[in-house]
């Protein structure tokens, strides 16, 4: 009957080894992933939106001159918006 807890005991051990060896195995080929991923991203060059980013910018002023205008922004909210759009 030892030999047989014995031979039991082993197997769990064995197993729960097993296991634990493979998610560590696991953790750390997810890091790598994750790692490699973000390499690539900061290598990758950035999209140039340069003259759409001015033509919104451009929008967003006429519509807020437009709002002011008619009266419905104030001096200090148009200021304020507007600075805000021109990042002072």
């Amino acid at each position: 009957m030892g030999l047989l807890r014995m031979a039991a005991r082993t197997a769990v051990v064995a197993g729960t080894a097993t296991a634990v060896s493979g998610n560590v195995a696991r953790r750390q080929a997810n890091r790598y992933d994750q790692q490699q991923a973000e390499a690539q991203a900061a290598q990758a060059p950035a999209p140039v939106a340069a003259e759409p980013a001015q033509d919104e910018s451009m929008l967003q002023l006429q519509n807020l001159a437009a709002l002011h205008s008619q009266g419905v922004l104030s001096d200090e909210e148009f200021t304020a918006a507007k600075a805000k759009i021109l990042g002072i």
